[in-house]
């Protein structure tokens, strides 16, 4: 007699599961979702339960498919409704996400909070914003850890102050226009001479004068509330000013001042370009090339002359790019690289980082 293989039918498999996890009074509490369904259903994008919820079913372990006892839902939550404790660990519960997605979201966090810093802080010496890129460096070097649980602008901020602690930055300025009756504008004046406001502008003419100019943005509060003895109003006209351009017409007699920070900078950028020219081929000796055999770098995106492809792939620039392809992540340009070498000893990359 030929045996026969039995299979359960009662088995219900779930594969390509977003596992959210709740833990209360004691005991640990999960539910089977779709991925990227449980942010939509937070983010009040997706209405339907049923497109989030694989199953109306609440387990103590997803992965091996344990149930949780009706008594300790009761327990736990005041009710066995399984649908109703469900909306609860939706809301509630942490999302348990796999290694390369916890590093995609949390590396592009890390670049949204770089990108925030970048727009609220200036070099005080330039006046100018710094680069997404030296931004980027400067946080890795205070040892700055994503925290997914806080928004991007409130870690930002947080940021910011360590920052403002270990190098020459500080928060870009706010623009705005202070008006008062002109009868109170003499004393709106001593009130911005009190606050150390930079005046950018005056318009005395009507009967509601005003005056453009640049304070601290922690003190803007303190404004509004001190405004009102003069009957004045406050209006923002920029969140970050920024110098752009070249030195304005009031400041001629500061040309050189700018000009200082490059030349206290310039040690960095000569080591900079050193390495650049040590870790790379120059663009001279690839379009010297152009008659020759070429082969393209798919890591780098480059085009390399045949006989200085093998130099180029011990190079530094295409390790590191190397890395990034395997993490899935766009190749770095020369200058980008190195600066990101010189953060990491040339041997980081992000799964390095220090989340």
């Amino acid at each position: 007699m030929s045996r026969t293989l039995v299979q359960p039918v009662g088995q219900k498999r779930l594969t390509n599961v977003a596992v959210v996890r709740l833990r209360k009074h004691g005991q640990r509490f999960e539910i089977a979702c779709f991925p990227n369904k449980v942010l939509s259903w937070r983010a009040c994008v997706e209405k339907d339960l049923d497109e989030v919820l694989q199953s109306h079913t609440v387990y103590s372990n997803v992965s091996k498919g344990v149930l949780a006892k009706s008594k300790d839902l009761v327990k736990a939550f005041g009710t066995d409704d399984q649908t109703k404790i469900c909306i609860e660990i939706l809301e509630k519960g942490e999302l348990q996400v796999s290694g390369k997605e916890r590093e995609a979201q949390l590396s592009s966090q890390f670049r949204d909070i770089a990108t925030i810093v970048m727009e609220k802080t200036i070099n005080p010496e330039t006046r100018r914003p710094y680069t997404i890129t030296m931004i980027e460096r400067l946080m890795h070097e205070i040892h700055f850890a994503v925290d997914p649980n806080l928004t991007s602008k409130e870690q930002a901020l947080k940021v910011i102050k360590k920052l403002i602690e270990h190098f020459p930055i500080k928060r870009a300025p706010l623009r705005v226009r202070f008006t008062a009756p002109k009868s109170n504008f003499a004393g709106l004046m001593e009130k911005v001479a009190e606050w150390n406001a930079t005046v950018i502008s005056k318009d005395e003419s009507g009967t509601q004068p005003s005056i453009v100019c640049e304070i601290e943005p922690s003190i803007l509060h303190s404004c509004e509330e001190r405004l009102k003895d003069v009957q004045g109003r406050v209006e923002v006209l920029s969140v970050s000013a920024h110098a752009e351009g070249g030195p304005s017409v009031e400041h001629h007699d500061n040309v050189e001042v700018p000009q200082a920070a490059p030349a206290k900078e310039s040690d960095a950028v000569a080591e900079i370009s050193e390495t650049m020219q040590k870790q790379s081929i120059s663009s001279e000796s690839q379009g010297n090339a152009q008659g020759k055999q070429q082969r393209r770098c798919k890591e780098c995106d480059v085009l390399v002359d045949d006989k200085q492809y093998r130099e180029h792939c011990k190079s530094g620039w295409h390790k590191h790019n190397y890395t990034r392809h395997k993490n899935g992540l766009p190749p770095l340009s020369q200058e980008e690289c190195v600066v990101e070498m010189e953060l990491a000893d040339s041997k980081k990359d992000l799964k390095d980082y220090d989340f």
